[in-house]
């Protein structure tokens, strides 16, 4: 797995391996089960604090992209069913928030077209 930080960056240490390894993992570069170095011995390998690295692990746990196992160390999760059951999730949170808040569901589309604008600014 290459991981690197670029201390530079104006995207936070912590991002800059969340975001790669959810990259690897969704490429099925990280295949489902492969097991993901220690906290600690990551940030060794990165040269960034392990505290660092223990935020990006949690980050990629909540978003359901890895699974701890205790011993058996963080590995890298069937992603494609949590990722979609996480998504229609937080889809029908907003849609219920919107509808809360008086928002037409033209509105709402609207203002879910321009998050996903900010989101993926390239697409």
């Amino acid at each position: 797995m290459q991981l690197s930080v670029d201390p530079a960056s104006a995207t936070p240490p912590y991002e800059q391996i969340r975001a790669r390894i959810a990259g690897l993992a969704r490429s099925g570069e990280l295949p489902t089960g492969l097991r993901l170095p220690t906290v600690r011995a990551l940030a060794e390998e990165l040269g960034v604090a392990a505290g660092t690295v223990a935020r990006a692990y949690r980050e990629l746990e909540a978003d359901g992209v890895v699974e701890t196992h205790g011993r058996r160390g963080t590995l890298i999760a069937a992603t494609g069913d949590a990722a979609h059951r996480l998504a229609a999730e937080a889809a029908a949170e907003y849609a219920a928030r919107a509808s809360r808040l008086g928002l037409s569901p033209a509105d709402a589309l609207a203002a879910v077209d321009t998050a996903l604008r900010l989101a993926y600014p390239k697409g």
